[in-house]
């Protein structure tokens, strides 16, 4: 039975999940607003091997949330799971951050349009059907009231994630749902797939590995 360790960065959430093929082992997430993975990320990763009483070497793969997202949170997590998968010299699996999201609800009627923050008016957004299959690409785009126009006058559209707090006074049609609870990608939903996707050996290469940026990163000054 495999044992995988799960790393998501992607936003201000840094979560860590340690499960085999039947359960979850551990489980640990803290969202900060602050961005303080860099403190709580190894911590987390140092607690999940205790507390499954296991070592590095005992897991089959790290898998991690490769973005779009935070520029700093994603070089912290993929930092982190290369460093584990050099040293334990085991399997990397990488997962879009924006499919991780999406599965944190399930729908029976229309689509599912995760957003993810992405500075001022834009946003990193994809569309998924109800069985999790990503039907449009993934992009960095600003909103407007035309967003998603095609999607809504087809059937619902469920918007959730920090970036759908956005669409919220802009985006106003009968079809559109938002959620009162805001969502974040989670290492918990992404064991089905990473699941599916070692089956298939499905496998990253530790060496040259990098995040989905999507867009370039920019360096804003302080203000103090």
């Amino acid at each position: 039975m495999a044992i995988r360790l799960y790393l998501e960065t992607s936003t201000t959430n840094c979560s860590v999940c340690l499960a085999d093929d039947e359960e979850i082992l551990y489980f640990k997430e803290e969202n900060d607003k602050n961005y303080s993975h860099s403190e709580k990320l190894h911590v987390f990763i140092k607690e999940a091997f205790e507390t499954a009483n296991i070592q590095s070497t005992d897991i089959a793969a790290v898998v991690v949330g490769k973005g779009p997202g935070s520029y700093t949170g994603l070089r912290i997590g993929v930092s982190a799971a290369k460093g584990l998968c050099f040293a334990a010299d085991v399997d990397l699996l990488a997962i879009e951050s924006l499919e991780i999201l999406a599965r944190a609800i399930a729908i029976t009627d229309g689509v599912i349009v995760p957003l993810l923050d992405a500075r001022r008016m834009e946003v990193y957004s994809a569309v998924f059907d109800a069985n999790y299959n990503q039907i449009r690409d993934t992009k960095a785009e600003i909103i407007t009231e035309a967003s998603f126009a095609a999607e809504l006058a087809k059937g619902k559209v469920h918007f959730i994630g920090n970036g759908a707090e956005k669409c919220k006074g802009i985006i106003a049609h009968e079809n559109a749902v938002f959620y009162d609870e805001v969502y974040f990608p989670s290492t918990e939903k992404m064991i089905p797939i990473a699941k599916e996707k070692h089956k298939k050996n499905d496998l990253e290469d530790v060496a040259y590995f990098e995040p989905y940026y999507l867009k370039d990163f920019v360096v804003t000054k302080s203000k103090k």
